[in-house]
């Protein structure tokens, strides 16, 4: 069962997830990261260097975050794979205060 980014990446998009996946399956838009299914490996390396807690097991998802599976799935499909760390997105740190306040 693959590794699933949700909502919380969303206008953060911190890429200290992609820098540790050994198997480069973060693609990426203007707003976040997405996992590829096909090519996640199960590893959890991206868990604890995400620093929003945006990443999570799909098998572990609640009801209520089930369909960031098949956005995942559908938007690495869309998106380029990104193989490299990058800058987070302009407001990100305002962001993560709100999310982990």
């Amino acid at each position: 069962m693959a590794y699933v980014v949700t909502d919380l990446c969303s206008g953060c998009r911190y890429t200290e997830c992609v820098s540790v996946c050994p198997v480069e399956c973060f693609h990426i838009d203007d707003t976040m990261t997405y996992i590829d299914p096909q090519h996640c490996i199960d590893c959890g390396g991206c868990v604890p260097v995400c620093p929003v807690g945006a990443i999570k097991p799909a098998h572990r998802l609640s009801p209520d975050k089930a369909e960031w599976i098949e956005i995942n799935r559908r938007r690495a499909a869309e998106t380029p794979v990104v193989t490299g760390r990058l800058p987070p997105l302009p407001g990100a740190d305002a962001r993560k205060r709100a999310i982990l306040s």
